[in-house]
């Protein structure tokens, strides 16, 4: 049979399945597993949401959180470099896809390179590495047994509830994340798995990844947190908003027997207009360069201050359609790369104090050794903005004067550095 599973090289992602009755045969043998997937969810979902407000915090290293993924394939070695450091990025993200294990060694080549880099290797299934346990066993054992020296994080599959990157039921991820920790246990005990890797706000998947008889255990809990389809990372999807999604997830991993303490938000972003066929979704998603800087802003901010997430890989670094570096339009950086610049400049080594919430105005406060930082918007258009003794920046970090400013949703900095006396 001629392979259904197409990549789209523009928007770095399958196409979607056109091979309807191969889609039909799949999920009436997978019928089971989601069955299992509805029975499970319901049965944990009281408990979770009861849970919620319960779900334990901590202190997040910054380092760690403002993280990146980046693309092999994607300019020159020294080029990723040059803007990884321009925005002090210390921990990335690579895309391994399994079906590429003949081109093994010139990954690894690429990860040595970035070895002095906290790295996050994505470890992307095929149809056939699904079908094949013995194929997968053998490659995920070559991949481990060559680059643990290099590797923090070995994230085990991606979007798993999407039939396009290949798995139909959790089921079957499970059968595949098991012979990753399986192997873990036989010969490579120091490394450590991300696992879950469920896309979007469809935690009844997550929550069957983590509700099962399956022998396994996670070393990290993998959420791709995509909300670009509901606009602003404030706005809800059924009554919850990021918050609330952060919380339920820490909330149901922290009832779940193979549970992690740390959650990574492996993948999100926003897709950008008029990039077609590079943006990954239809242009009703899409959004302008300047509203995607503000909103991955306002979305990294609003995650800190939950002090639940340990990392979030935005995706991705050179990206036209969805990234902070237009690679096809001779590498331009758009408002977003300023953006993560200032955000991971003025935040590294901070720590979260409060979020405020009135009338749709948000004012985070942070610490940074003696310097007291606020970052306040408003959702209910432009108003009078107040402001004491504090230094005023706008989101991309040009400094602001303190004259008939105003407030919207563009979140505006103030930055006081209180001196010794």
């Amino acid at each position: 049979m001629k392979d259904p599973f197409k990549w789209d090289k523009y928007s770095k992602q399958p196409y979607q399945l056109k091979d309807k009755l191969y889609k039909k045969e799949q999920r009436s043998k997978n019928i089971f597993s989601l069955v299992k997937t509805a029975l499970i969810s319901l049965l944990v979902l009281p408990f979770a949401i009861t849970s919620m407000p319960f779900a334990r915090a901590k202190e997040i290293d910054t380092d760690q959180f403002f993280a990146m993924g980046i693309d092999i394939d994607d300019g020159s070695k020294e080029l990723i470099k040059k803007h990884l450091d321009e925005l002090d990025v210390k921990t990335i993200l690579i895309r391994f896809p399994l079906w590429k294990i003949d081109e093994l060694d010139r990954y690894i080549e690429f990860l040595e390179y970035f070895n002095k880099f906290n790295i996050t290797l994505n470890v992307m299934q095929d149809r056939e590495h699904i079908d094949s346990k013995e194929l997968c066993k053998k490659d995920f054992e070559l991949l481990f047994s060559k680059t643990y020296t290099f590797v923090n994080y070995y994230q085990i599959g991606t979007t798993i509830n999407r039939a396009k990157w290949g798995f139909f039921s959790v089921n079957e991820y499970l059968d595949f994340y098991k012979l990753a920790y399986d192997l873990k246990l036989e010969k490579f005990n120091d490394i450590k798995l991300i696992g879950s890797n469920v896309i979007d706000f469809e935690f009844h998947f997550t929550i069957h990844t983590l509700f099962n008889f399956s022998k396994i255990k996670y070393d990290a809990i993998g959420s791709l947190l995509y909300v670009d389809r509901r606009g602003a990372p404030e706005n809800t999807q059924l009554w919850f908003d990021l918050n609330d999604k952060i919380s339920f997830l820490s909330s149901v991993i922290s009832l779940s027997p193979k549970k992690s303490d740390k959650i990574f938000i492996t993948e999100t972003n926003w897709p950008l207009s008029g990039t077609a066929p590079y943006a990954p979704t239809s242009e009703k998603e899409c959004v302008s360069e300047e509203s995607y800087a503000i909103y991955m802003l306002r979305y990294y901010l609003l995650s800190f201050s939950t002090s639940r997430v340990d990392a979030i890989y935005w995706h991705e670094l050179f990206a036209k359609g969805f990234g902070l570096v237009d690679e096809i339009d001779g590498f331009r950086k758009m408002d977003a790369f300023y953006t993560f610049k200032f955000m991971k400049k003025t935040f590294s080594g901070s720590h979260f104090m409060r979020l405020d919430i009135k009338r749709d105005k948000y004012s985070i406060e942070f610490l940074r050794d003696k310097t007291h930082i606020i970052v306040t918007w408003s959702l209910r258009g432009e108003e009078i903005f107040p402001y004491e003794d504090y230094e005023l920046f706008d989101f991309r970090g040009k400094k602001l004067k303190n004259e008939n400013l105003k407030l919207g949703e563009k979140p505006i900095y103030m930055i006081k550095e209180y001196k010794e006396v």
